[in-house]
């Protein structure tokens, strides 16, 4: 039951060529009767969306009730019009479709095509048929040369990223910094002596040369 309210809306029928409502039936029980012939059929989008409708109930009450049910027989017998796909329904479908947990119908978009009528077409197939997909599988291209190079490339990144990181940061905390704001800089350039101090300081504690005049008088 819904939690929610949810207002029905009907739905508008297409008109069929030839109009009337025996026409519009007739055009539904060929597309289900060719849909279980063939499992998959070309109408346009709007017919086979109204067809896929139909055919879901059909295949439902199928697996659930069994060729035994007389309702379900009758049902068979009036959307198929060739009584051969009868026993198919039966001994072919309703095996197939005896676990599923989805529908029983896929239905895709084909594109428009130009120059034409511009009514939009589509596909309505029946699961577990044998044609190829519609929908190409995606190839799973993890596993090629070129992508794995390229992600132990980045794993080898990420990991010298993370190694160098605590060495930076803890470089950075043993380096001592000064603030411009404070005045110790100030204070270590008012303690230092003069250029010209040191340079006097030094050159008194190298001894001076001898003289040449007492060096002469004593020889």
């Amino acid at each position: 039951m819904l939690r929610f309210r949810y207002r029905l809306r009907p739905r508008k029928m297409q008109v069929y060529p030839g109009g009337g409502q025996g026409e519009r039936l007739m055009r539904l029980r060929q597309i289900v009767t060719g849909l279980i012939r063939f499992e998959r059929v070309e109408p346009d989008w709007l017919q086979a969306d109204e067809a896929r409708q139909y055919a879901e109930r059909l295949l439902y009450l199928a697996v659930k009730n069994g060729d035994k049910d007389r309702q379900t027989m009758e049902l068979a017998d009036f959307w198929l019009l060739e009584k051969d796909l009868v026993h198919k329904l039966f001994k072919v479908l309703v095996p197939r479709y005896a676990n599923y947990k989805t529908c029983y119908t896929d239905l895709h978009k084909l594109p428009k095509e130009y120059p034409a009528t511009g009514i939009p077409q589509g596909v309505l197939e029946l699961r577990g048929n044998p044609w190829p997909p519609i929908v190409a599988r995606q190839r799973d291209t993890k596993f090629l040369l070129s992508n794995m190079l390229l992600s132990a490339a980045r794993h080898d990144y990420y990991v010298n990223k993370q190694k160098q990181s605590p060495s930076t940061s803890a470089h950075n905390s043993t380096s001592p910094t000064t603030d411009p704001s404070d005045g110790s800089s100030e204070a270590s350039a008012a303690d230092s002596p003069p250029a010209s101090v040191a340079n006097s300081e030094f050159s008194s504690s190298v001894d001076p040369q001898p003289d040449k005049q007492s060096v002469s008088k004593d020889v």
